[in-house]
């Protein structure tokens, strides 16, 4: 709850005024002067208490109280939130707002700015107890009335449903949306309910979303491409396997209309056979419970041969026989990690089996969306890949002269990081030089341009995001500075690597590789078969801080 402003500093007070209409608002003394002259009287009333009225104005003349797009509230809102004020004054509750719920929507503001509301003629202030529970029924009638819309909607949404009208939503491939007055309803489109049936026909034909998804790819059709209401093109994109899905699942197709876990007869006609539909929805749930894993023959047939042509950002080399007794035991090691250099996308984790045997993959995800076609590098099995990397750490653990390298190439990115923080830093110490010398020339000449005093609320604003964001800056320079790669402590913590290495479970495992790697980039293609493994700026700095504990803790 908002408590009351102590007074052992000034109680900074801003008071908003509302008119609805513009009328009379040219005369010398209009309704705004007469809400604030009352705001001002109020305020000069607690001067013992501290309390000071604020010269900014925050007038809202010909603004409806129904609505919170209105430029001084906008001003007083954003105010706050920099700081500048403690209080806000009004007339009455409704020059603020005539709405219960964006009522509490504004004290929700002044609340986590502990800000104190009052209400002149109706001694309504949040500073005080009666206030306070004043301000406690009128945000219980706004829960309430929120409440109330919510299921009435609710109840509507359930009733449009069951009758089997559309209740809206995005448009779907084989339906227009005739926007009519008295409702919006479901058209078919007869050119995009053809390609509706023969993607259901393809589906039983080929078996496999990915196999249905490249031929569509091949045909260059593509999802329901629609204007929004506020003539806004979306959709018109390539079919993926889960647009795919989407569209083979649809109830709408056959004349239904979903609502949870019901179907209700729908007034719009259906495009899809029943027989026909019924048969792809067997077919999708036998697909699903195969646990089959469509494209197989394109991960058997991506094994790697030879020898990865691995570097990380020290140029050192790996071997997949590796060395030591590595046991892949995490299916998701390198996940978060491993990206596919040609779609500039993740590989993520997957496994099939065959018989009693599981094989791990990390598969390329813009080819499990498109198809194998679209990317050279597809997948690459996962024990391999894990192997490598790991060998790849380990070499830089055990060879001092790569460790030596890599420590070089840690410091040089590190003091690259640090400068351009520092050249960041100077530039937002330019930024906030020029807004505060703004600020003398506006105060110089007594604000009295006009617009100035909204200027002089934008220049503070200003200024305080680029104080924060200098303040951010020396963090993290400062954590840098920390990080800086000691190498006896490094070669101390890492002296163990394949015993502690071995002593991990798997999560710490995976830990212990996001905290010394940045990203691994695959090539698949024929032609490259290479893997670039570029190290964090801190990671080695980090372990050596760690002295002779745990490196994955």
């Amino acid at each position: 709850m908002i408590q009351s402003t102590p007074t052992s500093r000034p109680v900074r007070c801003a008071i908003y005024t509302r008119k609805s209409t513009d009328e009379n608002l040219g005369l010398a003394f209009n309704s705004l002067d007469a809400q604030r002259e009352a705001g001002e009287s109020f305020i000069a009333s607690r001067k013992h208490e501290g309390w000071t009225c604020l010269a900014q104005r925050y007038d809202d003349g010909g603004y409806s109280g129904g609505s919170l797009d209105r430029p001084a509230l906008r001003r007083l809102l954003r105010d706050i939130e920099n700081g500048q004020v403690d209080c806000v004054v009004v007339y009455k509750v409704d020059r603020l707002s005539r709405s219960l719920v964006q009522f509490a929507r504004i004290l929700d503001v002044f609340e986590r700015h502990s800000v104190v509301f009052i209400s002149v003629t109706q001694q309504f202030s949040t500073a005080d107890s009666m206030g306070r529970l004043t301000l406690n029924m009128l945000l219980s009638f706004a829960q309430f009335e929120r409440e109330m819309i919510a299921d009435r909607t609710r109840d509507k949404i359930a009733a449009t449903r069951r009758s089997g009208r559309w209740t809206g939503g995005r448009p779907i491939l084989g339906y227009d949306v005739d926007r009519s007055p008295q409702g919006s309803r479901l058209v078919v489109n007869p050119d995009e309910a053809q390609r509706v049936r023969r993607i259901f026909e393809l589906y039983l034909e080929r078996g496999s979303l990915l196999a249905v998804a490249q031929e569509l790819e091949r045909l260059e059709w593509r999802t329901k491409r629609y204007a929004t209401r506020k003539g806004r093109d979306v959709g018109g994109k390539p079919f993926n396997k889960c647009s795919l899905h989407n569209l083979l699942t649809n109830p709408l197709y056959v004349g239904q209309v979903p609502y949870h876990d019901e179907l209700h007869d729908g007034e719009h006609e259906a495009i899809v056979d029943r027989t026909l539909w019924q048969e792809v929805q067997t077919l999708l749930r036998g697909n699903n419970q195969s646990g089959r894993f469509h494209g197989i023959e394109s991960l058997e047939s991506s094994r790697t041969q030879g020898t990865f042509r691995g570097q990380g950002d020290f140029r050192g080399r790996g071997d997949l026989r590796g060395r030591g007794n590595f046991r892949g035991r995490s299916s998701e090691l390198l996940a978060g990690l491993l990206r596919c250099a040609h779609c500039d996308c993740a590989m993520s984790p997957t496994h099939t089996k065959r018989g009693n045997r599981r094989y791990r993959y990390y598969v390329c995800v813009a080819a499990q969306r498109r198809g194998w076609k679209s990317c050279p590098t597809k997948s690459v099995p996962a024990f391999e890949m894990e192997r490598f990397v790991v060998d790849q750490v380990r070499a830089v653990v055990s060879d001092p002269t790569l460790l030596e390298a890599a420590i070089e190439e840690v410091v040089a990115r590190r003091a690259q990081a640090q400068a351009e923080l520092r050249k960041e830093y100077a530039q937002r110490q330019a930024e906030l030089r020029d807004a505060a010398n703004r600020m003398r020339s506006l105060l110089d000449d007594g604000a009295a341009m006009p617009g100035s005093r909204e200027e002089l609320g934008q220049l503070r604003a200003q200024m305080a995001q680029a104080e924060r964001r200098m303040q951010a800056i020396e963090q993290e320079i400062e954590t840098l500075d920390d990080a800086v790669p000691d190498r006896e402590r490094v070669l101390a913590v890492l002296r163990d690597f394949d015993a502690v290495w071995e002593a991990m479970d798997s999560a710490r495992r995976q830990a212990m590789l996001h905290l010394l790697i940045d990203r691994i980039v695959y090539d698949g293609s024929p032609e490259s078969q290479g893997v670039a493994i570029t190290y964090r700026p801190t990671a080695l700095g980090v372990l050596a801080c760690q002295g002779s504990n745990e490196p994955a803790g």
